[in-house]
């Protein structure tokens, strides 16, 4: 166990003291107790790390918001341990910052295992709504459904201390830390930059997987050089939990097969230069590959100061979300897609981005404008966008009060109408 500065992550170790290191990641809402049933085995061969997400487990609630900041956490840790070179396996989350590590920082890793990952989690809308459900309700709506989502139906009814102890580890979550990792995953999206990858990779998921399944599996594998993919039977998400033999057999493969460069005792961890580190083909897994492996076009170099079209596309989306500004964009045609583009380009890439402003403070601005305004019709995807910036329904309550007394009873009135409908479906726990 670690004291945590805010700065890095809750920690253990488990296996020799001189053996090379390998990491186990979690996934949102698990702690490292998900790899409970793998790290004897592992522990043989290598010094197993575990950690905690932020606030989960009992690690210190210091939210991290992008995985950027997940995978900077780490390697802080992992630099006050003396840690320079390593393998890593991550589970969804945890397998984001795997790619993070595998993109950004590919002279520390020596091989890597993405479980239950992809390249993009789903939609931003979907885990910004995630984030306002918990920040109106608390956790226990998502924990009650953690089970749905983590095991096959046939696993969790037969292991109920499992769905259990599932059910517990979110409902002794921070809120704060978990909307932070919603957020983290919402703006996750390296499907571009996977050709990118060059340490050996292992792509694992389980056969009956509804949250991350075979498609993103296979997404990675046809965009990563070398990838191999390895399809469980019988398991949903949490892999590792459901099929811990399968899941073990496939690490111990893949880590002492595809571990780039061999491990010195004599030296000790040390990076080399990321110019040399070259894919190394693994042997195939129990489970034989089933995808193509196809490479990634390669990221333009960026150029001079960034469009603000650029910019204000990205904070449209991620302020308004996907569906309403596709819906928008889509509705454009030669009349109109010269203002898409003025609206874009000066009200998101130029005022939203101003640091002056908090987004929470802008949503309190603009929500108070519409209604001074009369603007009904733009309330409802503001309204949502306030609860996915993070105002609670409470803070949007007080705003529009507050324009009854300055802008008068029938625009607040009206105001309050749409506000209440955007709020019901928003904060309404799904389940």
């Amino acid at each position: 166990m670690s004291e945590t500065p805010p700065n890095t992550l809750q920690y253990r170790f488990d296996g020799p003291e001189d053996a090379p290191v390998l990491i186990l990641g979690p996934s949102l809402g698990t702690t490292w107790h998900m790899w409970d049933r793998q790290v004897p085995e592992l522990a043989q061969q290598w010094r197993v790390l575990r950690f905690d997400l932020p606030g989960h487990g009992g690690a210190p609630a210091h939210p991290a918001g992008s995985v950027a900041e997940l995978t900077a956490r780490l390697l802080a840790t992992l630099d006050s341990l003396g840690v320079q070179r390593f393998g890593y396996a991550g589970c969804a989350l945890g397998g984001a910052v795997g790619v993070e590590l595998a993109l950004r920082h590919p002279e520390r890793l020596a091989s890597l295992a993405l479980i239950a990952a992809s390249p993009r989690f789903g939609t931003a809308d979907e885990f910004r709504q995630r984030g306002v459900i918990v920040r109106t309700n608390g956790l226990e709506p998502i924990a009650r459904t953690a089970p749905d989502r983590w095991f096959t139906g046939g696993f969790a009814a037969a292991q109920p201390a499992i769905t259990d102890w599932a059910v517990q580890m979110v409902r002794t979550t921070d809120p704060g830390c978990y909307i932070a990792a919603c957020e983290a995953l919402a703006a996750f999206d390296v499907r571009p930059e996977l050709g990118r990858v060059g340490v050996p990779t292992l792509v694992l998921v389980g056969s009956e997987d509804q949250v991350t399944g075979p498609a993103e599996a296979r997404t990675l594998v046809a965009g990563i050089p070398d990838a191999r993919l390895a399809v469980v039977p019988g398991a949903s998400h949490l892999v590792p939990v459901e099929q811990p033999a399968a899941v073990t057999d496939l690490l111990v493969t893949h880590f002492s097969t595809a571990w780039q460069p061999v491990f010195d005792s004599a030296t000790g961890q040390t990076a080399l230069p990321a110019a040399l580190a070259k894919p190394v083909p693994a042997q195939p897994a129990q489970v034989q590959p089933i995808a193509e492996i196809a490479p990634a076009p390669a990221d333009p170099a960026p150029a001079g100061r960034p469009d603000p079209y650029d910019t204000g596309i990205k904070i449209r989306r991620e302020v308004l979300g996907d569906a309403h500004v596709d819906r928008e964009l889509a509705q454009a045609d030669a009349f109109s897609a010269d203002f898409q583009d003025f609206v874009t380009r000066y009200a998101w890439g130029e005022i939203w981005d101003r640091p002056g402003l908090d987004r929470r403070t802008r949503s309190v601005v603009t929500l108070a404008a519409l209604v001074a305004a009369g603007h009904a019709e733009e309330l409802a995807p503001h309204t949502r966008a306030a609860l996915r910036g993070g105002l609670t329904p409470d803070e949007i309550k007080e705003v529009l009060l507050q324009t009854a007394v300055h802008c008068g009873i029938p625009a607040a009135h009206r105001a309050f109408r749409v506000a209440q409908q955007v709020i019901r479906e928003e904060t309404t726990p799904v389940e």
